[in-house]
């Protein structure tokens, strides 16, 4: 069945708060976060319980696989941008994400590092580019973009929630071969969602090397392809000297996955990639960015600020997946409320993920409803509180140890709590600095940019992996109360570099407002 192509025009041209493709990716994301997640919130604990692996080289493994996973949406964002487009990219994604989980759930035991390598690969050309096209959907200067990227963190967050409480629920007490291969079959749900749905797209998405076929199909400055043709049809125009590119994309990630597998399995060679892909990703975007007027080249220096500092941001935060995950499974009472028993893993990987669902709706609006009072806090602004709430919530995580028992169990109110107050930070750095990206970006550089913002994820990851794995370094013979005393510690540390970082964001936020110039 073939779909007349909506022009770009068409889909701009939407009414209401949101358009209607928006939710069909809300759909396709939801789904494969939640297959991320449920992944994502069972590695450290699997590879301690079941790999026996100490408590600092879990976190030093979990902290390299979570980079490589967001290394790799630079990576994926540039070969939609250059070559396949980010249809065609997030479709490949798919396919290597469902093959992941099919080799996890097989024997995760025996294969947890090759399904983690396929994974790595495959949300690498997943990620950055649906979050691409979600800001394709509006114009430039379009005030209701903040609150649709709100409104697609929030089904980021649905999938996440269903996936962290529900893949390592499904591990610890029935099956970790049925806990990944839960993963692999919602993987294919999103995938299924965005291939009947992607006709709705118009000419978003397209693969560049459509741009070079004609003068009737001809790229515009929103960096799509117009054209009035279907999609099977586009693709059979491009040229066969052109299609090899394309294989070469598919072949070259097959290729890379041992080289994934070495460098997750010995962090070693993790550190190795990191302190060389950054430098080089660096002078790729100055080299790129010298292309560009001096109008466009302020606003992408203002977006690499904004990317500097969410490093430090996510250092912190994903102490989630880590440190807080052993934190969940060993010093916590299971009793919510005074009557709710509940796993704490499970509250753990899913806390946050319902004070997202239901404050990025507020939140969202809250923008919008402050914008036509011309009284919405700027961007700059916005991530500083981000790393206020993140500080205060850390510091709410650091207070769990004046709960604890002898028995070094706290409680998991406190737990919850600290929560609530890290989730407000991150509603107001994260979907904000997803649309930032997008505003900031010249439409030839959006990929990248997208996959930049990525980048600094996986910087954040990596950190993420040496901090946790540093606050386990006395806890291999400690009690259970130690190593609660040890983790809370560092808990502490972390709020205080929030809070220093959130104030100078904003005692420098006139400066970098200069930089962005029009954009809001």
């Amino acid at each position: 069945m073939t779909h007349k192509e909506l022009s770009l025009e068409e889909i701009h041209n939407f009414k209401g708060k949101f358009p209607k493709q928006l939710w069909y990716l809300f759909l396709s994301e939801m789904w494969e976060r939640f297959s991320f997640y449920g992944m994502r919130g069972m590695l450290t604990l699997f590879m301690v319980d079941q790999l026996f692996m100490s408590d600092s080289d879990a976190q030093l493994r979990y902290g390299a696989t979570q980079a490589f996973i967001y290394a790799f949406t630079f990576i994926g964002g540039l070969f939609a941008d250059k070559i396949i487009g980010f249809r065609k990219s997030l479709f490949w994604g798919g396919l290597m994400m469902i093959a992941g989980s099919a080799i996890l759930a097989i024997d995760p035991h025996e294969f947890f590092f090759l399904g983690l390598s396929f994974t790595v690969i495959g949300t690498g050309f997943f990620k950055p580019n649906i979050s691409t096209m979600v800001g394709l959907l509006y114009r430039d200067g379009d005030n209701r973009r903040d609150a649709g990227f709100s409104l697609f963190y929030a089904g980021i967050n649905i999938g996440a929630l269903l996936g962290g409480a529900l893949c390592v629920y499904v591990g610890k007490h029935y099956s970790w071969h049925w806990a990944f291969g839960f993963a692999g079959i919602v993987m294919t749900i999103s995938l299924l969602t965005f291939v009947f749905t992607q006709h709705s797209l118009g000419p978003i998405g397209h693969s560049p090397l459509r741009s070079k076929l004609s003068d009737a199909d001809e790229s515009n400055s929103e960096g799509v392809v117009v054209s009035d043709t279907n999609q099977e049809k586009a693709e059979q125009k491009i040229p066969k000297n052109k299609r090899w590119y394309e294989y070469a994309t598919y072949l070259g990630s097959l290729a890379a996955i041992p080289l994934i597998y070495l460098m997750i399995y010995n962090t070693r060679y993790t550190d190795y990639f990191m302190f060389t892909v950054g430098p080089l990703t660096l002078i790729y975007f100055f080299i790129e960015m010298k292309k560009h007027s001096a109008e466009a080249q302020k606003k992408l220096i203002a977006a690499l600020l904004f990317i500097v500092f969410s490093v430090l941001f996510w250092a912190i935060y994903e102490q989630a997946g880590g440190s807080l995950s052993l934190f969940a499974a060993r010093n916590l009472h299971s009793t919510l409320f005074g009557s709710l028993h509940l796993d704490p893993n499970s509250v753990n990987n899913g806390a946050n993920s319902i004070f997202v669902i239901v404050f990025a709706f507020i939140f969202g609006f809250l923008w919008l409803a402050l914008a036509k009072k011309n009284i919405e806090p700027n961007t700059v602004v916005k991530f500083g509180l981000g790393f206020l709430f993140l500080g205060a919530g850390f510091f709410i995580f650091y207070a769990l140890r004046f709960f604890a028992g002898a028995d070094g169990l706290s409680s998991l109110n406190v737990f919850v709590l600290a929560y609530l107050v890290v989730t407000f930070g991150e509603l107001c750095l994260s979907p904000i600095g997803l649309s930032i990206m997008t505003k900031l970006s010249p439409k030839s550089m959006q990929g990248m940019m997208m996959g930049f913002w990525f980048l600094a994820s996986a910087y954040g990851q990596y950190v993420a992996g040496i901090f946790g794995s540093g606050m386990a370094q006395g806890n291999e013979n400690a009690t259970n109360y130690e190593k609660m005393l040890n983790f809370t510690a560092g808990y502490k540390q972390f709020a205080i570099y929030a809070l220093i970082a959130g104030v100078i964001l904003i005692a420098i936020s006139p400066l970098i407002r200069k930089l962005m110039q029009d954009v809001k």
